[in-house]
């Protein structure tokens, strides 16, 4: 549970990073909704790869992958246990 959090936390502060303004806890709709660009994945993706040393590819780089908080979460989880 623990890693859980953590993992979450990092997520959440580089989602903050990049948008200080949304409650990233609680927004479901980032691609959706328009909240992040093209230029917010690429950095988002460049940041989960650093924060968590994984490699995401391109074929994981879909609307349904970032459109939360909680599916950036489990993205990461997913390609940290490959």
């Amino acid at each position: 549970m623990k890693r859980m959090v953590s993992v979450m936390e990092k997520v959440l502060a580089i989602l903050k990073s990049l948008h200080p303004d949304v409650d990233f806890t609680t927004e479901t709709g980032l691609i959706e909704d328009g909240i992040l660009d093209s230029l917010d994945i690429v950095t988002l993706v460049t940041e989960l790869n650093d924060a968590f040393d994984i490699s995401i590819p391109v074929s994981e780089i879909v609307p349904e992958n970032f459109n939360s908080a909680r599916a950036l979460y489990d993205l990461v989880s997913r390609l940290d246990e490959d």
